[in-house]
């Protein structure tokens, strides 16, 4: 639950400072500002996050907008469809298993905060499970007066019967934490507890925690997270926490990671020097061992006396053949620690140019159980999922699970102290089902999603745009057979193209309800930035090479239009975090293409990016804009920069949060007021709390949705004479 409960928690970062001017060599000469200073950015108090004035901005937004959506006759329909999307009691209770019970965090229209709940394995597997309640997050809420939102839970192995609540005030990355006793369903009593702060801890044992956390003046990177892991043993104060390990004020941060498998006990210090380069420290007694493997590499687990983890890059093993980017290594803890060199790494998977494993964070590709490693893969952007086994006369052994192969597979819940793993399967027609699977790797399904929309003549289609450079980037396309035929259909394209995250197949329920049985067409895009075809793929649109994904995404939307699915009239955009930058240039860059824009929790003030916390952590992915040659190829893109007078951007709107700790809302603020002054009617919506999610709860979500998809109904034609007219503010 621990991950399950985190939107997006491998973005760690903040953002720094500068100033430098590029001079654009055109038939103008236009000047470019590379890095605004004060003087020169007169938005720059937009990005004081609560400030009366930010907020009195943000309110006069937000009502034109809403009252354009919400008075839509449209609007109450799409948003009753959607509350009761995702407040439907007959989804899949999703979860993890430990200790002979599956545990649930659950909402509801009835439960808008959530419960924390739990059934015994033998009652999950019926229909109607008995649910015993751990905790009731609106009843504390309501007690404490206080917003919380459950950000996740981490238990202690392998007892289970002690826990770490982790709340956040809106739906914040940061978090107070609190230790929970499970049979009692009581906060224990002068136990672990910790203010709030962008934490990260580990239990090391029933009474000892391992904290990175704001211990005072000094003890935060630059990007704004821990560069100390302490030893705080219970019944002393945290001020008194012996000092484990420090890192540096540049790195992005430092923590602790843990495993109890008693055939691989380890305790280790990762040091993220940057988001994708660390250091690991195994703690050997009082000391500390560097492991001599590539800074790119991150652990995945510990099996049968071996460290598992990746690398970002081709490694010359030590005595051993090339391990190529993106392969799965294991390594004998024990014989590094007693010879102090590094014994030559295993392979236990090697992907080809086909395949990656699915290494992202909330969804791990790697997962442990009590007697197997298993690999969760994509091929071709379509899910496979193997399990590996070691036999001390024959060594690892692969076999294939066999499941579906035209969707997405994801391990939804493993632990190192039980044999069975409960998997997700999901595609964009197929309700999501979760799957129950042996240690024989017997296949059963253990919950299905009812069916949310009429995928009755839906038609699910991979294609491959060619981009700028000749590759050839996959997507797929979703439409009700024979769309396009008798002319261009309204088509929402969906994409990410960052931190080597995939966009897969997935049963979107609102995205078919709201969309796609109104006879709209739907297409997800494969660019590079992401992890689709492993670290190359993503490495291949990093930093100076950022316009590359830009590319891909263009070629997606004209091999669109050249298949006469749609037109540049009725196509849309949208996208999130990352995603909001990709399609912020893309509106940018080709307004020609695109008809309409959702903008979701974006970056788009590129320039700033690492000033505005936490950016500072991003900058292996997006460079520094204090170099001078970096800053050049991001002032290149920078959406913010690159809004022009004259210039018409169809129908965009922009969605964020005040409480949105992880990608800053002052880049939504600072964008809309810049294209306002240029002339540009747009929309705005700022969801007061609610966190990177931009809902802290599923009314809040379906609310959002409901005005997106409106948006793009009245911008794209889905429905006759609804077309949009934006207001000016």
């Amino acid at each position: 639950m621990r991950s399950s409960l985190r939107f997006h928690p491998s973005l760690r970062l903040y953002f720094a400072c500068t100033i430098v001017c590029i001079v654009c060599i055109g038939l103008a000469l236009a000047a470019v500002r590379v890095h605004a200073e004060p003087s020169e950015d007169p938005y720059l108090w937009l990005e004081e996050v609560e400030s009366e004035e930010a907020l009195a901005w943000v309110r006069a937004h937000n009502e034109p907008t809403i009252a354009a959506l919400e008075s839509d006759p449209l609007f109450p329909v799409l948003y009753e469809q959607a509350e009761a999307i995702y407040n439907a009691t007959d989804r899949i209770p999703g979860g993890n298993h430990r200790g002979g019970w599956f545990y649930n965090f659950w909402q509801d229209a009835d439960h808008v905060r959530g419960l924390w709940r739990r059934c015994t394995l033998e009652s999950y597997r019926i229909d109607e499970p008995e649910w015993e309640i751990l905790l009731d997050v609106d009843a504390l809420a309501e007690a404490e007066d206080e917003n919380w939102v459950l950000k996740g839970v981490d238990p202690l192995e392998p007892d289970f019967d002690r826990a770490l609540v982790q709340l956040s005030r809106g739906g914040k990355d940061a978090m107070v934490i609190r230790e929970f006793d499970v049979p009692s369903k009581q906060w224990v009593e002068g136990g672990f507890e910790l203010p709030e702060a962008k934490t990260r801890v580990e239990w090391e044992d029933r009474n000892t925690l391992l904290v990175a956390t704001n211990f005072g003046e000094g003890s935060l990177t630059t990007s704004g997270y821990p560069r100390i892991v302490k030893r705080w043993r219970r019944g002393t104060p945290l001020e008194n926490a012996e000092t484990l390990f420090e890192g540096e004020a540049e790195d992005v941060s430092v923590t602790a990671w843990v495993s109890k498998r008693e055939d691989t006990p380890v305790t280790a210090v990762v040091r993220s020097l940057s988001f994708f380069e660390h250091e690991i420290r195994l703690v050997d007694g009082d000391e500390l061992r560097l492991l001599p493997v590539p800074a790119t590499a991150l652990p995945q687990g510990a099996f049968a006396g071996r460290l598992l983890f990746s690398a970002r890059e081709d490694w010359e093993r030590p005595g051993k053949e090339t391990g190529e980017t993106g392969t799965l290594f294991g390594v004998d803890v024990e014989r590094f620690l007693a010879e102090g060199e590094l014994p030559a790494p295993e392979i236990l998977f090697q992907p080809d140019d086909h395949t990656t494993i699915l290494l992202e964070s909330g969804n791990p590709g790697v997962s442990t159980s009590r007697s197997a490693v298993w690999i969760a893969l994509l091929r071709d952007v379509r899910g496979e999922l193997v399990r590996m086994s070691l036999r001390p006369e024959t060594g690892w052994s692969t076999e294939k699970v066999a499941l579906p192969e035209n969707g997405t597979v994801s391990i939804a819940s493993a632990n190192d102290f039980d044999d069975t793993i409960f998997v997700n399967y999901t595609d964009f027609v197929t309700p999501t089902r979760l799957l129950e699977i042996t240690p024989e790797a017997e296949v059963s399904v253990a919950k299905t999603t009812p069916e949310r929309f009429d995928a009755s003549g839906v038609v699910v289609e991979q294609f491959f745009a060619e981009s700028s450079d000749g590759t050839r980037i996959p997507y797929f396309l979703v439409r009700p057979e024979g769309a396009g035929e008798d002319g261009p259909v309204p088509t929402m394209l969906y994409g990410y193209g960052g931190f080597q995250l995939s966009q897969k197949s997935q049963y979107i329920s609102s995205w078919g309800k709201l969309w796609l049985e109104r006879g709209g067409a739907f297409a997800r895009a494969n660019i590079r930035g992401g992890g689709e075809y492993g670290p190359s793929w993503h490495q291949a649109a990093q930093r100076e090479n950022r316009q590359v994904s830009h590319d891909d995404f263009h070629a997606v939307a004209e091999d669109l239009i050249a298949r006469g699915v749609t037109d540049g009239d009725h196509l849309g955009i949208m996208g999130g975090s990352q995603g909001g930058l990709l399609v912020g240039v893309a509106m940018t860059q080709r307004p020609d293409l695109y008809a309409a824009t959702v903008c979701q929790v974006p970056l788009l003030d590129m320039m700033r990016y690492h000033l505005l916390p936490p950016g500072a952590s991003w900058m292996a992915e997006y460079g520094d804009p204090e170099d001078p040659e970096m800053a050049k190829a991001i002032a290149a893109y920078s959406p913010y920069q690159n809004v022009k007078p004259g210039v018409e951007y169809r129908n965009v709107f922009f969605v964020t949060s005040t409480k949105d700790d992880r990608v800053h809302p002052g880049h939504a603020r600072k964008m809309a007021a810049r294209m306002e002054e240029l002339g540009q009617a747009v929309r705005y919506y700022e969801n007061i709390e609610g966190g990177h999610a931009a809902g802290a709860n599923r009314n809040q979500t379906a609310y959002r949705v409901a005005l997106e998809f409106t948006h793009l109904s009245q911008a794209l034609g889905m429905e006759p004479g609804m077309r949009v007219e934006t207001e000016s503010h």
